[in-house]
């Protein structure tokens, strides 16, 4: 299997959706569950054969798409690439259990949710830009379908908001590649191409924010996030201010997380905080720097998932509340013990205990940071201590809340279903595997690094 499947299965899951009749959507779930299984194991066949045969040529298609812009239809996978892929399939695989009981037409949201998937695929096997920007495109609408219909509280604003600054990151995201590509000769919008090009440094000072606010917008960081840079001189540039905005994400992120109500809120928050070390590593420039950044967003692809998950289905299904205070009332871990522990096991990972995917990612960003300014590490320290303080109260206030003895015994809540162990199973066991065994994770990553599109700011051995 080539990382081909990826992209094909999830497509194909979709439109088999939408053929299904009407009296057959029950089936939906099956069908969208089976095609992120085959996209899961074509990642994961793919980075195993990457790891037994490191010094083979990258897989890589690529064919004309419209040649009157130099615009190809290229995918390759490199060993970043495929952690990228596999993380996104082991995400589809829980999202697909974690949504299992939907009952309100489910094969619209099955069709939405792996048109999404086939979405993120593509943008991460994209190695020409404007197939990239495409890639993301197609998942604007889906997006906003899923929120706003299938979403909670406020749900109608929380899409439209998102689908309006989706749009606005991506204008700007399309006159910052468009630029690059005249900039480098009109030619080829290739991303190596782009990334090896040329650029004046009086372009690079405006152009490089416009892709910076661009993409940090596409990806929630505070208040930006950013990509890969057209030019080192741009990126050298800003990069103290990368790496400050990064930092005051991190604890801006941890402190409002620490006064929320919401348990949505807080996972979101924290959120903005975790991605903040995505930022700093790749701010750092260093080797070790941008290893932590690619670690952390498995990470947080993976804990993020699961925090999600619980309080957002299985907590918020059975209770029809995410307010701390309410669900003192419902003793969840008395009530949905397996929730509680699942949570409690996310919430060791989020801190970044020792043993679970966030150490590694955290101490690798910490290490290529020290490498680049030392006197930041405090404040990266002040982050995560801050981290620790809002994760702790939140799972105590939401699954081991104290209840005196004259207070009303809860309400009895549904049990977990085996849907919901497994999708909890899967992505605890995910991240452990990463803490605990990190090696395959890096060997894949370093492969990626070395590919051109980083040789502007890192050079590799």
């Amino acid at each position: 299997m080539t990382p081909a499947w990826t992209i094909l299965s999830a497509f194909a899951g979709a439109l088999l959706v939408l053929l299904l009749p009407a009296r057959m959507a029950i089936a939906s779930r099956v069908i969208a569950l089976l095609a992120s299984l085959v996209g899961a194991v074509a990642a994961a066949v793919s980075c195993l054969a990457r790891l037994n045969n490191p010094l083979d040529p990258v897989w890589s298609f690529d064919r004309p798409w419209i040649p009157g812009f130099g615009i190809r239809f290229h995918l390759a996978a490199d060993g970043l690439a495929l952690t990228l892929l596999l993380l996104t399939g082991i995400v589809a695989i829980a999202g697909v259990l974690f949504s299992w009981n939907v009952e309100r037409r489910p094969r619209a949201f099955f069709a939405f949710f792996m048109t999404i998937i086939g979405g993120v695929y593509g943008v991460f096997l994209s190695r020409d830009a404007f197939l990239l920007f495409v890639c993301y495109e197609i998942v604007i609408l889906p997006k906003y379908m899923l929120i706003a219909i299938w979403g909670s509280t406020n749900k109608e604003y929380g899409a439209m908001k998102l689908t309006m600054y989706s749009i606005g990151s991506s204008a700007l995201i399309l006159i910052g590649l468009v630029v690059a590509y005249g900039a480098s000769g009109g030619t080829s919008f290739d991303i190596a191409h782009l990334a090896g090009a040329h650029y004046s440094p009086a372009l690079q000072a405006w152009a490089f924010p416009i892709l910076f606010v661009g993409f940090a917008v596409l990806a929630g960081m505070w208040p930006f996030h950013t990509w890969a840079p057209t030019g080192h001189q741009g990126f050298e540039q800003w990069k103290p201010v990368i790496a400050g905005l990064a930092l005051i994400g991190i604890v801006y992120g941890a402190l409002t997380a620490l006064s929320q109500k919401d348990l949505k809120f807080v996972i979101g928050y924290s959120s903005v905080s975790h991605m903040g070390f995505v930022l700093l590593g790749i701010a750092a420039g260093t080797h070790w720097g941008l290893r932590g950044a690619a670690l952390q967003m498995i990470s947080h692809g993976i804990i993020a998932g699961l925090l999600f998950g619980i309080a957002g289905r299985v907590v918020y299904e059975r209770t029809h509340t995410r307010d701390l205070t309410e669900l003192r009332e419902f003793d969840l871990w008395r009530t949905l013990p397996g929730a509680a522990i699942g949570f409690t096991l996310a919430t060791a990972a989020s801190m970044g205990l020792p043993g679970f995917s966030g150490f590694v990612a955290e101490i690798s960003v910490a290490i290529g940071l020290w490498q680049f300014s030392p006197w930041l590490v405090p404040v990266v320290a002040l982050g995560i201590v801050i981290t620790g303080a809002f994760s702790l109260r939140a799972l105590h206030k939401a699954f081991f809340p104290v209840r005196n003895a004259t207070d009303t015994p809860p309400s009895l809540l549904p049990p977990l279903t085996w849907p919901e162990i497994s999708a909890i199973s899967l992505l605890i066991a995910v991240s452990l595997a990463i803490g605990l065994y990190p090696k395959p994770w890096v060997v894949l990553i370093d492969d990626g690094l070395r590919s051109p599109v980083f040789h502007s700011i890192l050079y590799l051995p």
